[in-house]
């Protein structure tokens, strides 16, 4: 076949992260048992085979789409915090921190990657676990390197920095992750005033000078 009959043909398959990002809008949208290997197949525009030859099973494929997704957002939260370490009001600076963490964390692309993964969690373990390490705890120990600066530039006093991480995380998205992910929802209406209130909770326990 000549050049010019392939570039009339049918346009080139999705190939490497390509054929991932075509695999996870399937899982996405279909779910784990949903989504079959002749889909994924279609969606990428490649033979079975071909898509065998990249990844030989469903699981396989499943476990590169969640590390391929888990390294995406590898450095997302690195500017972010580096406007915080940079700043001069810690409530200001804390709070806008906050209000980005809750908006990626509840996302709707986050939110269904972490219901895949959720739910394949006890039949894949091994991935739910790297998805835990590379995402959530790499994005945690982020926030207490960052927390831990703060304390010896003295806007803090933060004796355990992962654990105040942790903490701050949790007061900022518990809640309404908690009501999104039982509900079902995508979305939903989060009013300010609970990211403010979750910093001046954090703040009363790690502030300078606390009593």
């Amino acid at each position: 076949m000549t050049d010019t009959a392939r570039r009339r043909g049918r346009p080139p398959g999705r190939t490497g992260d390509d054929l991932i990002a075509a695999a996870r809008e399937v899982f996405l949208e279909s779910g784990y048992a949903g989504t079959t290997m002749d889909a994924v197949a279609a969606r990428a525009r490649i033979s079975k085979a071909s898509l065998y030859r990249e990844h030989p099973s469903k699981d396989a494929l499943f476990a590169a789409v969640v590390r391929a997704w888990a390294d995406a957002g590898r450095d997302a939260m690195r500017p972010h915090l580096d406007r915080l370490t940079a700043g001069a009001d810690t409530r200001a600076d804390l709070t806008a921190l906050a209000e980005v963490m809750r908006a990626g964390i509840l996302s709707p692309a986050v939110l269904g990657m972490r219901r895949l993964v959720t739910g394949e969690a006890r039949r894949l373990p091994h991935v739910a676990a790297g998805y835990l390490e590379h995402s959530w705890e790499r994005n945690i120990r982020a926030l207490a390197a960052a927390l831990e600066t703060l304390g010896d530039q003295g806007r803090l006093d933060v004796p355990d920095p992962l654990a105040a991480a942790d903490q701050l995380t949790w007061l900022v998205i518990g809640s309404p992750l908690n009501r999104l992910l039982l509900t079902g929802a995508d979305d939903a209406e989060t009013p300010p005033a609970p990211v403010a209130s979750a910093v001046d909770l954090f703040l009363a326990g790690y502030g300078p000078g606390r009593s």
